[in-house]
């Protein structure tokens, strides 16, 4: 069932996508780059939301000829095979363990903001998850809404940061500094910052790509949002590495959050407010966007049977509330278990930079497979070049992949290899128990083909 309502333009993906994708990664994660490649923090900021656009190369062109109401997961019922299909889908919910690190890094600057929370932050991570699943209830449009006020307060943050510490810079050290100064770990600092700050420059297609249902035009409005949400992210993240990696000593900011630089720019007022509207802002957005992103994908793999047919139920206003219950259970389980959620990031984005893997080696099909569509397309570019995209895009998700492998603890590494495991035998358990057949899912790739060029052509007519 189509959720109601009135349809999202440019403007109000731009406001989702760039609040989900400014999020905990930037506030946490910067001088974890600091730390691998000095002052150059700012370039690898900058090159890094390119790269990750290309590590999720099929999120843009795909959007970009065909009308998919299935987002993500309409994209990969197209492309893969019905056992990679599955993999993909049981993915979906496996991000949900992802989401607690929202509520879990919002309950730790809210102890700085608050010292008297710092030993109930459980039970604020808690309480944070729970009323930010409350609030999809509304429908993504209040969500919507909702992420474009919280990403004005976050964009004011992040403007007075950079603001505030750009004339506190020291520049006349930038290249010629011992101690933390421009490419201070070398080529192999470099890549290794780019791999860690790939977690925080990930976010500029996935919350745009799941709205095609709810979005006016979203053929063109879609991939046009992500190119500017990609821009954008790449200013802000870069003037914000400047002032990160150039304020204080290194050994000050190296493997530390920016609340440290901002403690050092900022008056105690601005402080506050940077902390509250920023490090909160960002978080509170990101989890917003996530719960955005994953509500059609959800439902789509219930309605194809790779659930019980109970998560298939929503209200009469066509909210998934019984899929949803089942995405917050599994958000919730990493926060009242205590669980390593730096660990549990790495471990969902393992699996889903393989899947990427396969997704944008399988894009290279696509010119032959839907000529007219591609003839259509909304990004037009020489195929040799699109080619050359399509496997960069693999590449670079096996960068990605490779390099939180590696820096992962023993057991750690091990959990990341039962989590593809399972995800692979569940796939094959519910295909041999015929609870989704193969040839339902052909059928249904054909379907989504017919539907996807059918709401394209609808769609086109209605601009015309």
């Amino acid at each position: 069932m189509e959720e109601k309502g009135k349809k999202l333009g440019l403007w109000n993906i731009i406001g989702l996508g760039l609040g989900g994708a400014i999020g905990t990664g930037v506030f946490v994660l910067l001088g974890y780059g600091v730390a691998y490649t000095g002052r150059s923090i700012s370039l690898v900021v900058t090159i890094g939301c390119f790269f990750m656009l290309l590590a999720y190369w099929y999120n843009l062109i795909m959007p970009s000829m065909f009308v998919l109401k299935g987002g993500d997961y309409s994209m990969k019922a197209m492309l893969f095979n019905p056992f990679m299909s599955g993999v993909s889908a049981w993915m979906i919910l496996v991000n949900g363990l992802a989401m607690s690190s929202y509520a879990v890094a919002l309950a730790q600057y809210l102890a700085i903001a608050v010292p008297a929370l710092q030993n109930h932050q459980t039970l604020v991570a808690f309480i944070a998850i729970t009323l930010f699943f409350l609030s999809t209830i509304k429908g993504s449009r209040f969500i919507t809404i909702l992420e474009n006020i919280i990403t004005l307060v976050l964009v004011a943050s992040l403007a007075l940061f950079i603001i505030f510490g750009i004339p506190k810079v020291d520049f006349a050290s930038t290249f010629t500094s011992a101690d933390g100064g421009f490419f201070h770990g070398g080529f192999t600092g470099f890549v290794s910052a780019l791999a860690v700050m790939g977690f925080a420059c990930q976010g500029t297609t996935m919350a745009p790509v799941s709205m095609a249902a709810v979005t006016k035009n979203p053929k063109r409005t879609i991939p046009l949002g992500i190119i500017i949400i990609t821009l954008l992210l790449a200013v802000i993240y870069g003037a914000m590495g400047i002032v990160a990696g150039g304020v204080l000593p290194y050994a000050e900011t190296a493997g530390q959050n920016i609340s440290v630089t901002a403690r050092a720019i900022f008056p105690n007022a601005l402080y506050v407010f940077f902390v509250v509207g920023g490090g909160i802002g960002a978080i509170a957005s990101s989890a917003l966007g996530g719960l955005g992103m994953f509500r059609y994908p959800l439902l789509q793999v219930a309605n194809d049977g790779w659930l019980p047919s109970v998560f298939k139920k929503t209200d009469k206003n066509g909210y998934p509330y019984a899929i949803y219950l089942l995405f917050y259970v599994i958000s919730v389980f990493p926060i009242v278990t205590g669980r390593s959620l730096d660990a549990i990031v790495s471990q969902v984005m393992i699996p889903a930079m393989l899947i990427n893997i396969c997704m944008n080696l399988a894009c290279l099909t696509l010119p032959k497979k839907y000529p007219e569509q591609w003839a259509q397309r909304s990004i037009k570019m020489p195929l040799w070049f699109y080619n050359i995209c399509c496997v960069l895009g693999a590449f670079c998700a096996g960068v990605v992949a490779y390099n939180l492998f590696k820096d992962l603890t023993f057991n750690d590494a091990v959990f990341a290899v039962v989590i593809v495991v399972v995800l692979c035998a569940l796939s094959i358990l519910r295909l041999k128990q015929g609870a989704v057949k193969a040839e339902d899912l052909a059928a249904k790739k054909e379907e989504i083909v017919r539907q996807a060029i059918a709401d394209t052509t609808a769609d086109e007519a209605k601009a015309a």
